[in-house]
């Protein structure tokens, strides 16, 4: 019988330990946007700040990219590539033109790996529209889409996002407009926002009440 009660207690304690250490914590998991900004869904949004040449971005991506795939339907995630100065525009110039061809999903892996496994330097429109080339995308339409009004204007409209959500690095992912997911390592960001993503939808029901 004392077996018995010492190995329930001994269950008991690594449950607790357990929730201690799954607990959300502000201030370490994530922080909180001031002001709030407005979401662009009635889904739960997921903004990812990312830059194309920052190592973080380029380790959590495949993380990211399976969650995506399995993510709930009240969930919609979308990606800002972020721009610290003008030399690194090129690179978002190339995301909208690519999302905008339809032709991001085909590249986003190839981009990551050019620069930071093959060491290619993509900073300028030619050197991009030559790498796009090789991997199949159409050159002309391509360059075409990069100096459109269209991409022009998404990327004024990163920049303003940037700065209203006062980006201070990448990657950052935020959540509802309001929760800052950052500084964590891959397995943690994910975790962490899923977590988040619950604590969001347990806010929204409350509302309803």
């Amino acid at each position: 019988m004392k077996k018995l009660m010492k190995r329930l207690m001994l269950a008991a304690t690594l449950l607790v330990a357990g929730a201690v250490h799954a607990e959300l914590l502000f201030g370490k998991d994530y922080t909180m946007l001031n002001p709030v900004q407005p979401s662009s869904t009635s889904k739960i949004e997921v903004l990812e700040f990312f830059f194309y040449e920052c190592p973080h971005c380029f380790h959590l991506h495949p993380f990211i990219a399976k969650w995506e795939k399995s993510k709930a339907q009240d969930v919609e995630i979308s990606y800002v590539p972020t721009m610290f100065r003008e030399s690194t525009e090129p690179l978002a110039y190339a995301y909208y033109a690519l999302e905008g061809m339809g032709q991001i999903q085909q590249l986003d892996d190839a981009i990551y790996q050019a620069i930071h496994v093959s060491q290619i330097n993509l900073y300028d429109l030619d050197t991009i529209g030559a790498f796009v080339s090789k991997h199949g995308v159409d050159r002309a339409k391509f360059e075409a889409a990069y100096q459109s009004f269209s991409v022009q204007s998404k990327v004024t409209r990163a920049k303003q996002m940037i700065r209203s959500y006062a980006i201070q690095g990448t990657p950052t992912l935020v959540v509802d407009g309001k929760y800052v997911i950052t500084g964590l390592q891959p397995e943690d960001t994910i975790r962490v926002l899923n977590e988040v993503i619950a604590k969001v939808r347990k806010e929204r029901v409350g509302k309803k009440h």
